[in-house]
């Protein structure tokens, strides 16, 4: 039998004026339709149930000849900004207590800290954040001044900036620092190259050529790293490490270090897994970090391999590499059985002297090794759905798995743009990478550097709260200033393609506080972050917090929507910041040096 075609049958229902029938076929397919575009635009709008970067609206390169609109002006009263009492509904107080100055919420509520049943394994270096979170302003340091401008600060910086002398005694035969009148100033020694880091540096790519720093190896972990001279000195290779110590009786040398315009964090191997994803670092470094990498059936050393890349390099050098009493060769001799369970290899040994040596360890580049090892301790890791969750998660007690995609990024520079192999398994993911660099490139180029009101040369140590791809902090490469990329825990894990690019970052959630000093960076940076964030966190809570990080003087860029630019501009303003604002989407807000009390505005 013959199969009527479809317009013959709809002829047939026209001449037998059956109109009810069609337009409520219509109308279902219709909606059909409508269901279908908006599952597609949900589905790409979310990935693992986090927001994207942006959307495509986002994306708009705008031109920055157009006057800024300003915000609010200064008055010519003592130059504080005209407000009216609806202008600034907000009470601001001092944070209060003796060490207010230097006042770090997550890692000193001490309330929290004190409930604790065990100080064992670091659990009182670690975060325990107070909710809900402070809205208080941290004091300024009487005769804080504008810190001295890079390069010049990685040699010394204002005492009364950081003013935390006991270092100066406690490390003075290894020349950490050193106090010179109103300065310190930082001689390059540590623990274990107390007559120079240069030599150290040097001395590392001798007996391992393979290193070919800024180039082979870009990214670095420095552990327990002092005032932060290791990374400091690696900064002129083209190298770039992200030094972490914890929050201890080494008084302020995580400040220290942001302080001199050298990145770094406040963190420890505790309890819980550092805040990077699994195979980012080329390198890790640590000189007498004072961690016992057997300790709690090796979980600090497998915690390092998680982070390690594959076919990445471990620099131990500390005293049991060197010292031959029975304490010290039991520890060295625990380490080594421990590292060739995880198929690490001995790569390099070096002992200058009595007082003197450092090994070389290398992860291994595949997994053949880890598959066919005769030890079933410590175990391999199941198989992880997302693998790089690590936010407030338990160190492992088990080896983690190597990603089938484990080649070594492009040398330095090419990886800075060259296709990351963490974007092989998400479709669309290489057009999207292309054209969030060629973005955030042309932004830079029309707005940020021009007109909208940063003096670039007073800007070394920068946050972007929100980075993406890292196409930001790739964008001001060829300027003298690094980015701590952020990625938050509620939006599209891309931390390990910022890693891949040769860039640094951590996770984070913006509902709590960040693990560093107050007045730490130049610039805070955000781009359509606070439409979502706000339906999680307190506004006026997220503020205060970038008040807190921020330098006195220092800037914070906002791209976002106007609405979002009302509500900031309102809690701005309360601050004495002075606010203005770029073709209604780019809010530039200058941190003033006024606190509640005092009346002191900017200088």
């Amino acid at each position: 039998m013959a199969i009527p075609s479809s317009s013959s049958s709809m002829q047939s229902l026209l001449r037998e004026r059956k109109y009810p029938f069609i337009f409520l076929i219509g109308t279902l397919l219709l909606i059909f339709l409508t269901l279908i575009s908006f599952s597609i635009s949900s589905s790409s709008s979310t990935r693992n149930g986090r927001p994207l970067l942006f959307s495509s609206s986002d994306l708009k390169i705008y031109s920055s000849s157009s006057t800024p609109t300003p915000v609010i002006a200064p008055s010519s009263v003592s130059g504080l900004p005209d407000q009216s009492e609806e202008e600034r509904p907000f009470k601001w107080t001092l944070c209060k207590g003796p060490l207010a100055i230097d006042y770090i919420p997550c890692l000193d509520n001490h309330g929290a800290i004190k409930k604790l049943k065990s100080r064992q394994q670091m659990e009182h270096r670690e975060r325990h954040c107070p909710y809900p979170a402070p809205r208080c302003l941290v004091p300024i340091p009487k005769g804080y001044k504008v810190p001295i401008p890079w390069p010049k600060s990685r040699e010394m910086i204002w005492f009364d900036n950081v003013p935390h002398p006991k270092l100066v005694d406690y490390k003075k035969d290894q020349n950490w620092v050193q106090k010179d009148g109103e300065h310190f100033v930082f001689p390059g020694g540590g623990t274990q190259f107390k007559h120079g880091v240069s030599k150290y540096i040097k001395l590392i790519e001798k007996i391992l050529p393979v290193v070919q720093w800024g180039k082979h190896v870009r990214v670095a972990l420095d552990i327990g790293c002092g005032v932060a001279s290791f990374g400091g000195a690696l900064l002129d290779r083209d190298v770039i490490t992200l030094s972490f110590a914890p929050k201890d009786e080494h008084e302020a040398q995580i400040q220290f270090a942001l302080e001199r315009g050298i990145p770094a964090i406040l963190s420890v191997i505790g309890t819980k897994k550092l805040i990077f994803p699994d195979n980012v670092y080329d390198m890790i470094h640590c000189a007498r970090c004072r961690i016992r990498w057997g300790a709690d059936g090796g979980k600090p050393l497998l915690e390092l391999n998680r982070v390690l890349r594959p076919g990445g390099y471990f620099v131990w050098s500390a005293t049991p590499v060197y010292r031959k009493d029975e304490m010290h060769q039991g520890i060295w001799n625990s380490t080594i059985s421990l590292t060739k369970s995880m198929c690490w290899e001995l790569v390099a040994r070096a002992i200058t002297s009595s007082w003197f040596g450092l090994a070389i360890f290398q992860k291994p580049a595949n997994s053949s090794c880890l598959e066919t090892r005769h030890e079933s301790e410590p175990p391999l890791c199941g198989k992880q759905g997302q693998p790089n969750s690590s936010w407030y998660m338990p160190l492992n007690n088990c080896i983690s798995r190597l990603p089938a995609n484990n080649s070594w990024p492009n040398t330095w520079p090419e990886r800075l743009v060259r296709i990351s192999t963490s974007l092989n398994d998400e479709p669309m993911s290489w057009e999207t990478f292309q054209e969030d660099t060629k973005h955030w490139s042309a932004l830079i180029s029309d707005v940020y550097s021009n007109g909208i009101g940063i003096n670039w040369t007073n800007v070394r140590n920068i946050m972007d709260m929100n980075a993406g791809y890292g196409g930001f902090a790739a964008a001001l490469i060829s300027m003298p200033v690094w980015v701590m990329n952020v990625v938050p825990i509620d939006m599209q894990d891309t931390l390990q393609v910022i890693y891949d690019r040769g860039l640094i970052g951590v996770y984070h959630d913006w509902c709590e506080s960040f693990s560093t000093y107050p007045r730490t960076f130049d610039l805070v940076h955000t781009s359509f972050l606070f439409e979502n964030l706000t339906k999680r966190c307190d506004m006026v809570e997220v503020v205060a917090e970038i008040d807190r990080i921020l330098r006195p003087g220092g800037h914070l860029l906002v791209q976002g929507t106007l609405d979002t630019i009302k509500k900031m501009r309102v809690i701005l303003v309360s601050l004495y910041w002075r606010v203005s604002l770029h073709q209604e989407q780019f809010l530039l807000g200058v941190k003033a040096f006024w606190r509640p009390g005092d009346g002191t505005i900017d200088r």
